[in-house]
């Protein structure tokens, strides 16, 4: 079952249940798989890859805003941040912890022969298609950083 289907069951029994949270996280995830579908060249189907990198897209989105609205003291919004965030989490695949990230990154370095922070731009590239859908860019780039000063 591809992440369009998945996500209209999911809309349906959200919709029964009257889940507020889940349906506003499954339409906004079902709208912005309709516009990369719709998109200039996309063609009308999207690879399991597209279809990652848009929930984490939404994702980041959410996490971006929950933090704002935590600096200004508004627990309201920050609340429905974080219920459309855990939503939108269960149809990514299973995220690595920061130890299994620091382990291959650890790899890539190694396998690359970086030595210092002037080679973060070659370990950033390996590692973002080695850890696509498993790991955060910002965190990928901010153990790169910590493990190459390192040395």
């Amino acid at each position: 079952m591809d992440l369009e289907q998945k996500i209209m069951t999911e809309l349906k029994a959200a919709m029964l249940a009257k889940d507020e949270a889940a349906l506003r996280s499954l339409r906004a995830v079902k709208a912005a798989i309709l516009l990369a579908k719709t998109s200039e060249g996309a063609g009308g189907e999207l690879k399991e890859e597209e279809e990652t990198k848009i929930l984490q897209k939404l994702v980041k989105q959410r996490k971006d805003s929950l933090e704002i609205f935590q600096q200004q003291n508004r627990a309201d919004l920050a609340k429905k941040e974080e219920e459309e965030i855990a939503v939108i989490e269960k149809f990514l695949p299973k995220q690595l912890s920061a130890d299994e990230v620091k382990a291959e990154l650890e790899k890539i370095i190694t396998a690359v022969g970086a030595i210092s922070p002037a080679d973060m731009g070659k370990v950033m590239g390996a590692a973002t298609k080695q850890l696509a859908g498993k790991a955060d860019g910002k965190t990928i780039s901010t153990l790169v950083k910590e493990l190459l000063s390192k040395n």
